[in-house]
């Protein structure tokens, strides 16, 4: 199954849903998505969430598709990445260390609102 991201834009933010599975089979697929989503809106954007709280495996690609959608952003963007406290994704980014480098809440509500 393909996946191309599906963005949602709220008032405070733009929310973008990721795949239940990011790995070598669709990384380039999901960080492609993303970063047109980024480009499109680039003169609106102002924080930007990764939704990973419905991503139930994530490997090192789920990690280069985050680090490559952060290098992508403007300056004054914000990103925040919202995933489960005890969910795989969250796992990895702290394992690899992503987490020092972009925020990471538990929930939805928690990124979009701090």
């Amino acid at each position: 199954m393909t996946f191309f991201p599906n963005p949602y834009d709220l008032p405070e933010c733009t929310l973008l849903g990721f795949p239940s599975e990011i790995d070598l089979s669709n990384a380039d697929v999901v960080l492609v998505g993303a970063l047109d989503v980024v480009d499109a809106r680039r003169d609106r954007l102002r924080l930007l969430v990764l939704d990973l709280t419905r991503t139930h495996f994530m490997d090192s690609q789920g990690v280069r598709v985050v680090a490559g959608v952060r290098g992508r952003l403007p300056r004054p963007v914000q990103l925040r990445v919202a995933a489960r406290a005890d969910g795989v994704a969250n796992r990895v980014l702290e394992l690899t260390g992503m987490r020092r480098d972009v925020p990471v809440y538990d929930n939805l509500a928690e990124a979009i609102e701090s």
